[in-house]
């Protein structure tokens, strides 16, 4: 693959066959960041389990302490009181039935995270087939079917994300933007280095983090020295 003249010498500053700690990958990753706009830095982490299984499913959600540095859009499914609830913590819409023709008839997606309360997870299962594929389905794992809509809209719009193993055991999950500090980007990268490591599950055997690769959107990888977390 033809790479461009500032990849290339941006790719020159990291060491391919070292794994970096923390605190050189977050500085080098924003010296390499080459793009004309602030890019997201992503976190590219290979685990050893097996997804297949449902004793080593990882999924999960958590808080980054100063958030993804993206405006989310969020998107609550409840009834009534909860409606008004959801809205007044700074949800972006919110209702119910109503909104599933605009969803399923109309390809209505202007939002980025779904949340339901259970007594209208019924109503949210009848668009599983357009929401499930988009990786937009509540789910009480990553803290999105609850009745406290207050605490997970705000949660969502403080900077929570979730994590889940993709279908070759591999988790992508944004940490932060290329226009963050080095220590907000080490903060944000310790947290949710703190959470995967407590979610590995019992059947898990072996070395648990393969590889750990921090990226910005348009740069080269960085791998991670990930020894003192197994």
């Amino acid at each position: 693959m033809k790479r461009g003249k500032k990849y290339t010498e941006a790719a020159k500053k990291i060491d391919r066959t070292m794994q970096y700690e923390v605190d050189d990958a977050v500085k080098l990753v924003k010296e390499t960041s080459i793009a004309k706009f602030d890019e997201t830095v992503e976190a590219h982490i290979r685990l050893g389990v097996d997804g297949r299984h449902a004793d080593q499913q990882i999924r999960g959600a958590v808080v980054l302490p100063h958030g993804t540095g993206k405006t989310v859009r969020v998107l609550v499914f409840a009834k009534g009181d909860k409606v008004d609830e959801a809205l007044a913590a700074g949800a972006d819409y919110a209702g119910g039935e109503e909104l599933i023709p605009k969803i399923q008839n109309d390809g209505w997606f202007e939002f980025d995270v779904v949340v339901a309360t259970p007594d209208m997870m019924g109503v949210v299962g009848r668009l599983g087939r357009v929401l499930g594929p988009k990786g937009l389905m509540p789910n009480p794992k990553a803290g999105t079917v609850t009745m406290d809509v207050t605490k997970a809209v705000q949660d969502i719009k403080a900077g929570k994300i979730e994590y889940r193993l993709d279908k070759a055991n591999i988790v992508h999950v944004p940490v932060g933007k290329a226009s963050f500090t080095e220590e907000q980007l080490k903060e944000n990268l310790e947290t949710l280095i703190s959470a995967i490591t407590k979610a590995k599950p019992a059947a898990a055997k072996g070395q648990y983090y393969r590889s750990f690769t921090l990226a910005t959107t348009m740069g080269p990888g960085i791998k991670l020295n990930m020894s003192k977390y197994a």
